[in-house]
C-alpha cells in the first residue's frame, strides 16, 4: 500500500487539533483498505478487535431483533468513527457494519485506543461527541417508532437522509448513496409493501422520484408537512 498522507485526518474532527506529526504517528499504526458496496465490515456480537475511520463512503449500521428481523440503525458518513466499542465500553460490537457504498476505511487495533485517548487532543472529546449525537438519532427514531404513523415515519427517513447525505441535482436532493424500498422498511419499522405503495403515491404527487437504488426528493416542503401530520395537498 503507499504511504498514506497526513492530509487524509487534518481536517477530520477527532484529529484536527494534532499537529502533522502527531497525525503521522496515527497513520503508521493504521491499516487502509478499499470495499465495494455492500461488504460486511464486522459483525454484531464479534469481539472488537479493531475500530475504524471511514474516509470515503457510507456505512449502513445494522440490528437484529430477537426474533430474527432487520432493522437499520444509522447511516454513517465519511469523516467519522464507527465500530468504536470501547467508547462504549463494550469488549464486542453492539451491531453489524455494512458498506452502503463503495468506502475507504481505515483501522487500528484495539489496544491503541486507550494511548489514543490518553495521548491525542480532541480524540477523547470529539470521540464522545459522536456518541452522544448517534444515541440522539436513535432515541428520536424510537419516539418516532411509538407516535408516529408509518406515512410520518417514511418521510421522516427520507428528510434525514437528504440531510445528512443529500446532494443538490437538477430534480431536486438526491440520498447520496444507493438505497432500496427494503432498506427504508427496515429503517421505518414496516413492511416493503408499505413502503413501495408509499413511494408510487409520492412520485405520483411530485414529492419524489424513486429509480434503481436511488431515491430523489423532489418537493422537501412537503415531505416536512407530512411529518408534521398536515396533508400537504
Amino acid at each position: 500500500m503507499p504511504r498514506l498522507d497526513e492530509s487524509l485526518l487534518t481536517h477530520i474532527p477527532p484529529f484536527s487539533r494534532l499537529e502533522r506529526r502527531r497525525i503521522r504517528e496515527i497513520l503508521d499504526l493504521a491499516t487502509s483498505r478499499r470495499y465495494d458496496e455492500g461488504v460486511t465490515v464486522f459483525d454484531e456480537g464479534a469481539q472488537a478487535e479493531r475500530f475504524y475511520m471511514l474516509l470515503d463512503g457510507y456505512i449502513r449500521v445494522i440490528r437484529v431483533t430477537p426474533t430474527g428481523e432487520q432493522v437499520i440503525s444509522l447511516h454513517i458518513p465519511a469523516g467519522q468513527l464507527f465500530g468504536i466499542a470501547k467508547a462504549l465500553g463494550r469488549d464486542t460490537y453492539p451491531a453489524t457494519a455494512v458498506t452502503a457504498s463503495q468506502a475507504i476505511v481505515l483501522s487500528w487495533p484495539t489496544r491503541v485506543w486507550d494511548g489514543f485517548v490518553r495521548d491525542y487532543d480532541g480524540f477523547s472529546t470529539e470521540t464522545y461527541k459522536t456518541v452522544g449525537q448517534r444515541i440522539g438519532e436513535m432515541n428520536t427514531r424510537i419516539v418516532e417508532m411509538a407516535t408516529q404513523q408509518v406515512e410520518q415515519r417514511v418521510a421522516n427517513a427520507l428528510l434525514r437522509l437528504i440531510n445528512q447525505t443529500g446532494r443538490k441535482v437538477e430534480e431536486g436532493i438526491e440520498i447520496d448513496f444507493p438505497i432500496t424500498r427494503q432498506d427504508l422498511s427496515e429503517m421505518t419499522g414496516t413492511t416493503l409493501h408499505t413502503v413501495s405503495r408509499l413511494l408510487s403515491a409520492w412520485e405520483k404527487q411530485g414529492l419524489v422520484q424513486s429509480k434503481r437504488k436511488r431515491i430523489t426528493v423532489t418537493d422537501a416542503h412537503r415531505l416536512v408537512l407530512i411529518c408534521r401530520g398536515v396533508s400537504g395537498s
